[in-house]
């Protein structure tokens, strides 16, 4: 008989887990894996270059039938997993929206994996139903919402906005829970957002059947803010040609620029037609943290809801989104529908079940993540981080401005900054310029940016976050940009000591 050490952990016979002394043995390994993998994370290459299919040829493509000890399995992650992933938490990375791996995140994770608790109903985890009315309540407080909302949390910021539209449908449309849409005497609903706005916008209205033709996209102004005179002249033809106004996406923190459309105005918009203000937050909200920041909030009380992503700004590790809605209850009607099995006492005082307010039934502990990150560092803490990485944002605002050869295409508001090569007549000819130097830099392994279309052109952007991206990596991709611009377009030139930046 094989001695327990030598055991492979899904040997036929061993019908238990993995022998204690071996999960520990690798638990410790692991650790000390994490902890080198965030240390030397700056010296390691950011993405692959590697075509489809690249990573399933290095795997064996039959499902396994017999037990593989754990040092070959993680000897394979290592070899070609790791190699494998885009390194979002590389101080380097600075594409799409800056990524909030923290080391307190990363501790809480493992908690979370080791309790694996389904926080559907409080009688299922009271803890993960009580840390999470907790955390949401913090960060209602920390956004300065009314307590007139109620929150809960959800993946992404996707999901938190289907669960919004489907709240507005309802109310424009009572009894569509029961009924459903089709077979009824009911107008075409509209939904309006900026052209700015994000595709998950059209994603929940497919969803909740309201189709995706019918979201209406408003055109914006020099800033790429929502343009509300357009919004009122497309809400007054809707109205002419019997389609219902049902609600209005305005957006904290756009996607390509984090511009933040004009919500008092918007929610004016709304209160005159009735309809569903939501607010897409998921960026941008985390803003309110900061004295300073708090001029975003204009407007946030009038709203029927409002989404924010604490895996974007707020240092909380993917994925974690909160949706508050005014009356929070509204999700609870339209979604609850609990099976006999489920239905339990009520425990003394008020139970929260959060598996009511959503289609999810099954749920993630995602509360204690947040709660161990936001105690880790304080609102300060956070307030500080973020701070910082507006002020590097806005410097490399000023060295983009003093080189000639590049322009700002989108004021600077957070920690995103789009900007563009533009030396040269022909628009067609430059727009390749600026998506080769993206693509020739993300190539490298060395930094990761992304590209964007503005006005029809194409614009490089940067977005910053990463609680591990200094001053001086900023430096270094910069001087990345320029070596590149040197490289693929030796047509411009610029006379020593003119229009240069000094990083």
């Amino acid at each position: 008989m094989k001695d327990r050490q030598s055991r492979l952990p899904g040997d036929v016979g061993d019908l238990g887990d993995v022998p204690a002394e071996i999960f520990r043995e690798h638990l410790h390994r692991l650790v000390d894996w994490i902890a080198d993998y965030r240390e030397q994370i700056a010296d390691r290459r950011i993405s692959p270059n590697d075509e489809p299919g690249a990573i399933l040829a290095q795997l064996d493509r039959a499902a396994p039938e017999k037990a593989a000890p754990l040092d070959e399995i993680f000897a394979e992650i290592e070899r070609v997993i790791v190699p494998g992933v885009a390194h979002w938490a590389h101080p380097q990375f600075m594409s799409y929206f800056g990524c909030t791996t923290t080391s307190p995140g990363i501790l809480a994770e493992m908690v979370t994996g080791a309790l694996n608790v389904n926080a559907m109903t409080w009688r299922t985890s009271p803890a993960a139903t009580e840390l999470e009315t907790l955390v949401l309540d913090w960060l209602r407080q920390w956004l300065g919402l009314s307590d007139q909302f109620g929150g809960v949390v959800y993946d992404t910021a996707s999901i938190s906005t289907m669960h919004a539209l489907a709240a507005a449908r309802e109310q424009a449309a009572p009894n569509t829970r029961k009924l459903g849409l089709s077979g009824r005497d009911l107008p075409a609903f509209r939904i309006y957002a900026s052209n700015q706005a994000h595709s998950s916008v059209e994603k929940g209205a497919i969803a909740i059947g309201i189709g995706e033709d019918n979201v209406q996209r408003v055109p914006t102004d020099a800033e790429f803010r929502m343009d509300v005179s357009v919004l009122r002249e497309m809400v007054a033809s809707d109205l002419r040609n019997n389609f219902k106004p049902l609600a209005v996406v305005a957006t904290v923190g756009t996607t390509s620029t984090a511009s933040v459309d004009p919500v008092p105005q918007i929610a004016q918009v709304c209160r005159e037609h009735k309809m569903w203000l939501h607010i897409d937050g998921a960026y941008g909200a985390g803003l309110a943290l900061l004295p300073e920041g708090k001029w975003v909030t204009a407007g946030w009380n009038e709203a029927d809801s409002i989404v924010i992503n604490p895996h974007k700004m707020l240092f909380v590790p993917f994925d974690f989104s909160a949706l508050y809605v005014r009356d929070v209850a509204r999700l609870r009607r339209l979604f609850t529908l609990a099976p006999e099995h489920l239905h339990l006492r009520d425990p003394v005082g008020a139970e929260i079940n959060y598996m009511d307010y959503g289609v999810q039934l099954g749920r993630r502990f995602r509360a204690l993540k947040a709660w161990v990150v936001w105690r880790a560092f304080g609102r300060e803490g956070l307030a500080a981080r973020i701070r910082d990485h507006l002020r590097v944002a806005r410097l490399l605002a000023d060295w983009i401005e003093n080189d000639n050869r590049f322009e700002l295409s989108a004021p600077v508001v957070m920690g995103v900054v789009c900007f563009r090569f533009k030396a040269g007549d022909e628009d067609q000819k430059i727009d390749m310029i600026n998506s080769t130097i993206v693509e020739r830099i993300n190539a490298s392994g060395s930094a990761y940016l992304t590209q964007t279309k503005l006005n029809g052109r194409t614009v490089m952007r940067i977005g910053l976050g990463n609680v591990l991206t200094i001053e001086q990596h900023l430096r270094n991709v910069w001087e990345m940009i320029q070596k590149a611009v040197e490289e693929r377009a030796p047509f411009t030139s610029r006379k020593q000591g003119e229009g240069e930046s000094d990083p």
